[in-house]
């Protein structure tokens, strides 16, 4: 099946991003909220989510289910943003305006992510 060349694109984006967990993951580990527990592991897992899942929006059979998991893994990552905008240390000192304006995107990359539901 041909899909649009931007979920190809949103597939990429996600495979990049999970790949960096295994190669930065300190950036990662210092903006995990502090409550939860073993940052790295929940780093290296949440690296190989966005692999997998951006693997799997290629592949007809499990396109919509990796949505749909794309859908939850953002979601989870709110907890992130929020923790972020509660932490100097971990919002590296970015503007409040720029953490607000991540917190959007989540919002946008979700219906990004539904929009190809119907495909």
């Amino acid at each position: 099946m041909h899909y649009p060349w931007h979920l190809y694109l949103m597939a990429v984006m996600y495979i990049v991003a999970g790949l960096m967990h295994f190669i930065k993951p300190r950036a990662y580990m210092r903006i995990m909220p502090r409550y939860l527990p073993e940052h790295k592991k929940l780093v290296f897992l949440s690296g190989f989510a966005e692999i997998l899942l951006g693997i799997g929006i290629c592949i007809p059979l499990f396109k919509n289910c990796a949505i749909y998991g794309i859908v939850a893994m953002l979601i989870s990552f709110f907890l992130v943003h929020f923790y972020m905008l509660s932490s100097k240390k971990a919002g590296m000192n970015l503007p409040k305006w720029l953490l607000w304006a991540r917190v959007g995107l989540q919002f946008l990359l979700i219906y990004w992510a539904l929009f190809y539901l119907k495909y």
